[in-house]
């Protein structure tokens, strides 16, 4: 661990986590720009922003606690880093546990030592080398894509979108209704919340934007006392 957290690792994190506020900035400045070439104003990109902020702290706090256990052991400023970039709290968990026992030890266990943890941090960064590529090469296409299978029709584009979003969220739902217990109950409680926030919000708009990330307290509450 005094390697783990040593101020060389600190510093060698603190690269990519400033990295990712940069584009994170480029990212928003970006976005006032393309604004105004679709006539969006900027009082709507600002409530977009707020709506997007609220709905990332159900996230987050799940992100937060795996960030907690995996400081304590492959240490503070790597998971710092992991999770800045990558965000994926169970996939990070996960590569770390599998570099462990590639080497045959337990994670975190008493034989976790500087070659283990070291397995560990490789198994992290290739697991996420291949997604990153794949953006970064390939990403600025997919609109071109998207273009040629809608063939130019604006009606079907927005059902395509809409399907492919509904297939994606469907998928990560249906991982959660199979593995039953807690998964099942936040996903159940989640909808019914969304349901509900939804039609709370015909009568008070302003919740609106508020809704998803209520949705998502309100699931993993719920499954914390249920399951």
């Amino acid at each position: 661990m005094k390697v783990a957290s040593g101020f060389g690792v600190w510093i060698a994190a603190s690269f990519m986590v400033l990295l990712v506020v940069v584009q994170a900035y480029l990212i928003y400045r970006q976005s006032f720009i393309a604004a105004k070439a679709v006539n969006v104003t900027d009082a709507q990109l600002k409530r977009a922003f707020r709506t997007g902020a609220i709905t990332s702290i159900g996230p987050v706090v799940a992100i937060f606690i795996v960030m907690v256990g995996l400081m304590s052991v492959i240490g503070a400023p790597m998971a710092w880093m992991r999770l800045a970039v990558i965000g994926a709290a169970p996939t990070e968990l996960t590569a770390a546990q599998v570099g462990a026992e590639a080497v045959g030890v337990t994670f975190g266990g008493a034989d976790y030592d500087l070659h283990a943890m070291a397995a560990s941090w490789w198994t992290m960064a290739i697991n996420g080398v291949g997604w990153l590529l794949i953006v970064g090469l390939f990403a600025h296409r997919l609109e071109d894509v998207r273009q040629k299978i809608g063939g130019g029709d604006v009606a079907w584009l927005g059902v395509l979108s809409s399907a492919a979003m509904i297939g994606a969220f469907g998928f990560l739902s249906g991982r959660n209704i199979v593995a039953r217990g807690g998964p099942l109950i936040a996903s159940v409680a989640g909808g019914i919340a969304m349901v509900i926030l939804l039609q709370i919000a015909k009568k008070v708009p302003a919740i609106k934007e508020y809704s998803l990330g209520l949705a998502m307290l309100a699931a993993m509450a719920v499954a914390t006392l249920l399951k």
